[in-house]
């Protein structure tokens, strides 16, 4: 498994992609239960679920404070990612039992978040990408300089970008920002244009070029089967691809993968 749902053009994380299942689930059943048992159900259920997306929010900006207070605006950017699902369940657990109580609703409802639960714990883990080895290509940066990517005994994250992309525009600075002070390598490959192309873009958006590397042919993206942009691939020592990120990322996911990177001996 690559971790990543493709139809055309449109890519999906997996995860993502089962939490909006298991969200709509929920909702559909609670409207059920409105119908058959109890006329709240419907508001409880809908109670429940902004509740829980509220604490799951809250509960990844705290446990990644250092990484938002850089840039505490990104803490609404939601669309990029980043919810504790434990602190989201409890929550809406609490609310359901609070509006609903014992009643045959409240346990059915609860009965249903439980095993929604365990159904996207479970599908997560086996949609969960595989290591898989990261494609050796060589790739020169804006003055010609190469670097092999994929050799083992360097961690590194690579990320996959475009200036047509709009999602790889908004993060380039703070991906920049990251590779200046991160430990370990963390390289943006462009993915099917040329150096005047880059240059241009890093000269009108007052950005430097030290991470840059090109890739004018695609070859990367082809290598890895990914026609997503932006992509972000996090490469262990070994020189596998752990674990891979779709679309725009957030400064407090990357720095939590790259903590991830240098845990792994």
């Amino acid at each position: 498994m690559d971790g990543i749902l493709q139809i055309g053009p449109l890519a999906l994380a997996a995860d993502r992609a089962i939490a909006v299942a298991a969200i709509w689930a929920f909702m559909a059943i609670a409207a059920l239960l409105a119908t058959r048992l109890d006329s709240r159900a419907s508001r409880a259920g809908w109670v429940a679920l902004l509740a829980g997306v509220v604490a799951a929010r809250i509960g990844y900006v705290v446990g990644n404070l250092d990484a938002f207070m850089v840039d505490p605006w990104s803490m609404l950017a939601i669309w990029q990612g980043g919810f504790s699902l434990l602190p989201g369940l409890l929550t809406a657990a609490f609310a359901i039992a609070i509006m609903l109580g014992r009643k045959p609703a409240g346990i059915a409802m609860l009965g249903t978040l439980a095993a929604l639960a365990l159904i996207h714990a479970g599908m997560a883990s086996w949609l969960e990408p595989d290591p898989r080895p990261m494609p050796q290509l060589a790739l020169a940066d804006l003055h010609g300089a190469e670097t092999t990517l994929g050799a083992a005994g360097q961690p590194m994250v690579i990320n996959l970008w475009a200036t047509w992309c709009p999602p790889c525009r908004r993060e380039m600075p703070m991906l920049i920002d990251v590779a200046r002070t991160s430990d370990l390598p963390v390289l943006l490959a462009n993915q099917g244009e040329d150096r005047s192309t880059i240059r241009a873009f890093l000269r009108r958006e007052g950005l430097p070029a030290g991470s840059i590397l090109t890739d004018p042919e695609g070859r990367l993206a082809r290598a890895i089967a990914s026609s997503a942009l932006p992509t972000t691939l996090f490469v262990n020592a070994a020189g596998e691809i752990v674990a891979v990120h779709t679309g725009e990322i957030s400064r407090a996911a990357l720095t939590s993968a790259i903590r991830d990177l240098q845990r792994t001996p």
